[in-house]
């Protein structure tokens, strides 16, 4: 499972970097900044191309506090092909990402990956990675069976 996505600081604008608070989660990787959204931080955000332009959302349902919402940061590609999803009126969304982490393991991205966005009781949005089974090399890279649905290519 991906637990945790990187995008290069390059790709944040500064606004959304201090209405967020971000700074905190900057890091360096080799000499190029990059900023860190991790499940295991706190608020648990994700950035999102949504309705047109980049957004900071809550990731997922980790603290449990939305009955309607399943308590997880994740859904299967074959649920949201399903319908399971459909009484949320989900709208698809790219989470831009230059790397993913799943069991220790930084994964490179080109593009980023696809994800789903529903509202909480409040109307606020949450965002939801899909997920489908993991290709043979992501696997053996990773040790997951699971991987996220990739922007414009396969691992």
């Amino acid at each position: 499972m991906c637990v945790g996505v990187a995008l290069a600081y390059s790709e944040l604008p500064l606004l959304l970097m201090e209405q967020n608070g971000l700074d905190e989660r900057i890091h360096d990787r080799g000499g190029e900044k990059e900023v860190r959204f991790y499940w295991a931080a706190t608020p648990t955000l994700l950035p999102v191309w949504w309705n047109g332009r980049l957004q900071i959302v809550r990731w997922g349902n980790k603290d449990r506090t939305e009955r309607k919402l399943p308590p997880t940061g994740w859904t299967w590609e074959d649920s949201v092909a399903g319908g399971k999803w459909s009484a949320l009126a989900p709208e698809p969304v790219v989470v831009p990402a230059t790397y993913g982490l799943a069991n220790g393991v930084w994964f490179k991205l080109k593009q980023g990956m696809r994800g789903l966005v529903v509202h909480d009781r409040k109307g606020a949005p949450v965002v939801f990675l899909i997920c489908q089974p993991a290709t043979r090399y992501y696997q053996v890279m990773t040790r997951s069976d699971w991987m996220p649905v990739l922007v414009g290519e396969v691992i």
